[in-house]
């Protein structure tokens, strides 16, 4: 009996030694980011960045709108299975903010999940979006950014249990769900379908909330296929031609249903859809709410981005 134990005290110590080993030498280096983006001969411009920003999301999730809160000063929680998120402050303040922070290392940030200080970002960050984005429209929101009021008001942290609470595990999660990389036109479909694909899976992040995920947080399901589970709890819709809501949408519908929140039927797009409309693709031009509509009814089963 005394030999089994010491047996089963030898093979714990060794799984535990084998854990940490993993922790500190293999888990880190399960995935490394590609080379930096380059940004030499743009020109970056605040007007353009301030129409962007819009278009990524960035005011419903870094600005408490419900409590009055200063543009970009930290958001409302976003409550996910996982515990609770908050949009940080964005504004240029040097502190609080991201006043310190140069092109690079927002990029870094947009595109790559990686802090200036060098840890992962969660995915509630949308970057494996933000990652197909291209470097004019990065360059162009961190020009818009610097240009808003600095706030000095610290981040809130983060309500996240323990073990999804580890930074150092998003390496692995990277590993697993993460892939970088800029959006890739696709030669065989027109250039508003381009347009219409590069806007729905980058900047404005749709699949973010109208695909399924899995216990871990990684995407299971075709994108846009909607899930019982998004934001807050609530389902979320497909947005896919051939299910969901949008299959009696024609084009029409879907560009007004974007501009004021209203479907077809004349009910009203409420939560956080409400929020995204309000604070986003309300403000977008005709052009790309119609590539937007392009896109989304020519996705299928066979057509996916």
């Amino acid at each position: 009996m005394r030999r089994r134990l010491k047996w089963a005290g030898i093979a714990l110590a060794a799984g535990v030694a084998a854990g940490v080993i993993g922790y500190i030498f293999i888990l880190p280096n399960l995935w490394s980011p590609a080379p930096p983006r380059d940004f030499s001969g743009l020109t970056a411009s605040a007007e353009r960045g301030e129409y962007m920003v819009r278009a990524a999301g960035c005011v419903a999730c870094h600005t408490d709108i419900k409590k009055k809160g200063k543009p970009f000063a930290g958001g409302p929680p976003l409550e996910t299975p996982f515990g609770k998120f908050y949009g940080p402050n964005i504004t240029p303040d040097k502190s609080a903010g991201i006043g310190n922070w140069t092109l690079q290392e927002f990029s870094n940030a947009l595109t790559q999940g990686i802090a200036p200080d060098g840890s992962h970002y969660f995915p509630a960050f949308p970057f494996t979006h933000y990652t197909l984005m291209a470097q004019q429209d990065i360059a162009d929101i961190k020009a818009y950014l610097d240009t808003v009021k600095a706030v000095s008001k610290p981040a809130r942290d983060n309500e996240i249990m323990w073990p999804f609470s580890d930074r150092n595990l998003m390496a692995g999660w990277k590993w697993l769900f993460f892939q970088e990389g800029a959006y890739s036109s696709d030669s065989t479909k027109n250039a508003s379908w381009n347009l219409g694909a590069y806007l729905v899976t980058g900047p404005a992040h749709c699949g973010a909330c109208h695909t399924d995920r899995n216990l871990l947080g990684g995407r299971t399901s075709p994108a846009l296929t909607g899930t019982k589970s998004g934001p807050e709890g609530h389902p979320v819709p497909g947005i896919r031609r051939e299910q969901g809501q949008m299959v009696d949408w024609t084009k029409e519908d879907i560009i007004f249903g974007l501009q004021t929140g209203l479907k077809p039927d004349g009910d009203v797009m409420g939560g956080a859809m409400g929020e995204v409309i309000e604070e986003g693709t309300s403000h977008m031009n005709d052009s790309d709410l119609s590539a937007i509509a392009d896109y989304l009814l020519s996705v299928g089963k066979k057509d996916e981005k």
